[in-house]
């Protein structure tokens, strides 16, 4: 079980893809689908438009165009938001999110989703998935004009969803972003284990890792609510 001090937490800051939702739709669409497309565009073997795509990936990783579906349709010319809705199906919640999510707010401490994702995506996986009705706030990095990996996004986020960082706890698939709401000062962080259900689990050292979203569930669920101000 994670060792979580619940009763410091206040406010918690949920990443979407990979840790509320399954990474594999992700995945499958950016690592195969795309590629299919864009060798089917170009009319060329399917290994010269993987690495053509992925040359274009590494150029701009971490910066918000690595997000934003604006970026890819005009890069790739490919309208890639029709293209996540081929495979929309393959969207899916981790297991027992919602559960999660209603028992955090339920104990009386914020959920507010904080996320990389383009505001096109976010609104598909939304109809997509149960999480909006079950979160106090939904906000993209694009509104803020910075992705999460760089540690002024923070800053700019307190403008949108004041926290406290001694009492707020990130939970997020991706390290680097764990890594940036650390250097801002953010105290409590996990780490999750498995963002792609089809993939093995990940170690590695720095930081408490989320195996199930169970664990958090008895925890909270054994807790007294939280008097909100």
């Amino acid at each position: 079980m994670p060792h979580i001090d619940w009763s410091a937490i206040q406010q918690v800051l949920l990443d979407m893809d990979g840790t509320l939702l399954d990474l594999h739709f992700d995945n499958y669409f950016w690592l195969e689908h795309v590629p299919k497309r864009y060798a089917e565009k170009r009319q060329c073997p399917l290994d010269i438009a993987k690495a053509e795509f992925l040359a274009i990936c590494q150029r701009i990783e971490g910066t918000l165009d690595w997000y934003c579906l604006d970026y890819w349709t005009e890069t790739l010319g490919l309208d890639i938001p029709l293209l996540k809705e081929e495979v929309a199906h393959l969207i899916a919640e981790h297991p027992q999110v919602i559960e999660f999510l209603d028992a955090l707010r339920n104990s009386g401490r914020r959920a507010v989703l904080v996320t990389n994702a383009h505001q096109k995506s976010l609104n598909l996986k939304l109809r997509h998935t149960r999480l909006g009705g079950h979160l106090d706030a939904v906000i993209s990095s694009h509104e803020l004009g910075l992705p999460k990996e760089d540690p002024e996004f923070w800053v700019r986020l307190q403008t949108r969803e004041p926290f406290v960082p001694a009492h707020t706890l990130l939970i997020d698939d991706s390290l680097s972003v764990l890594r940036s709401a650390q250097t801002y000062g953010i105290q409590h962080l996990l780490a999750v284990r498995r963002p792609d259900s089809q993939q093995a689990p990940r170690y590695a050292e720095g930081f408490i890792f989320l195996e199930h979203f169970s664990e958090s569930i008895q925890a909270l669920t054994q807790m007294e609510p939280k008097k909100t101000a």
